[in-house]
């Protein structure tokens, strides 16, 4: 996949509009993680540094189409430092602009056109602008208007992160150093069918934690208690797991998880084998004896991608025991040189903030959704509309 990159020579004096993603975690109007805001600093700095006058486009949340004020991009611009516009079609800011100057505008998904790629917003986001940019790899699975829309109206290119994710991801994809070991987790297998598939094609080993691998433990029969699983998609597990042994994949589920009687982070935690396992017991975690078996598994690898903690890592210390052991494993193991490590997805990026060694991991994607979907084969619409030959 060859993607347009930007010319940084040609940009002196022209209007940019650069969309980024910043759906960063803010409370009580402070950002407490700025991970994907920095991810996207090399770009903005390129082009302040190229003299290009930058418009940047996000969104937060999910304002649902209106002017809600608890999802104003306000935090975001004070953390940057940098104006913000207070409406993403407002253009009175560009005859003040000077080369090198970087505005915020005002969450684009205030207009419900945004979400709907509607063709007339679309023109009036790229008005005034010479060129677009897109450096939000994590909504780039979106046909939006701010990722698609504008992208067929302006000269458009990828930034420097859209450019490194597609690479990263690429390279593992295609050639990557076996054995190859892939972690998937999260809650529901019925959005993770396809991604599974690809996985088992793909790699040497399959972990499947957390309530996507509650779900396989009923289907394989299994006593699950009261917790998050899906009744509905057993067969399909089934199929799955025949899918991987076909495929020359060794696929593991949990061998035992750590239960409670509540679903609370101060729960008193017990380790159970699933025969342990009583119907008003509330699955928080991976068991002792899962956790080791993955762990030795991260190991033996060369390569390792994981998405998804697997358990309620941001409960700790109690819940967070199983992703926080997988998170130290892979990032030693990656620190010594035995293992490359691809880990993408908001609740594991933050475990691996949580204990430490998010610097240790060979590549930290900013996308979830479109970690996943790219991983899966699908053509990403953000992504299709910045390639050479389209």
């Amino acid at each position: 996949m060859k993607l347009r990159t930007i010319d940084y020579n040609n940009v002196r004096g022209k209007y940019v509009l650069l969309r980024d993603d910043f759906n960063v975690q803010i409370v009580d109007g402070n950002i407490t993680d700025g991970f994907r805001i920095e991810q996207s600093m090399p770009t903005i700095n390129k082009l302040r540094e190229s003299g290009a006058r930058v418009a940047i486009c996000a969104h937060l949340g999910r304002p649902k189409g209106k002017r809600n004020m608890e999802f104003s991009l306000r935090p975001v611009a004070d953390y940057m430092n940098i104006p913000l516009i207070d409406d993403c079609l407002n253009r009175d800011f560009m005859k003040n602009m000077q080369d090198g100057d970087v505005v915020l505008l005002e969450n684009v998904r205030f207009y419900g056109a945004e979400e709907e790629n509607d063709s007339e917003f679309a023109k009036k986001l790229a008005d005034g602008f010479d060129l677009y940019v897109n450096d939000a790899f994590a909504v780039s699975h979106r046909a939006h208007a701010s990722t698609v829309g504008v992208a067929k109206i302006l000269p458009s290119f990828a930034g420097e992160l859209l450019s490194s994710e597609i690479s990263e991801l690429s390279r593992v994809m295609e050639n990557p150093a076996r054995p190859l070991l892939s972690i998937v987790a999260g809650s529901k297998v019925s959005t993770k069918i396809g991604v599974l598939k690809a996985l088992a094609k793909l790699s040497d080993t399959l972990i499947i934690g957390g309530a996507l691998g509650t779900t396989f433990n009923y289907a394989c029969g299994e006593n699950v208690g009261n917790s998050l699983y899906e009744p509905d998609q057993k067969e399909t597990c089934l199929e799955i797991m025949k899918f991987a042994t076909d495929n020359n994949c060794k696929l593991l589920i949990p061998l035992d998880k750590g239960v409670a009687k509540e679903f609370k982070a101060d729960a008193a935690r017990t380790n159970k084998t699933f025969d342990e396992i009583e119907p008003d017991d509330v699955i928080i975690d991976a068991g002792v004896f899962t956790t080791k078996r993955d762990t030795d598994e991260i190991r033996s690898a060369a390569t390792v991608i994981w998405n998804g903690t697997v358990g309620m890592a941001e409960w700790a210390p109690i819940w967070s025991f199983g992703s926080f052991a997988l998170a130290q494993t892979i990032a030693r193991q990656t620190k010594n040189g035995k293992l490359r490590s691809i880990v993408g997805g908001g609740d594991t990026v933050a475990a691996l903030e949580a204990c430490g060694v998010k610097d240790d991991i060979s590549y930290v994607s900013t996308g979830g959704g479109a970690f996943l979907e790219f991983i899966e084969g699908r053509e990403l619409p953000g992504i299709v509309v910045l390639t050479e030959n389209h």
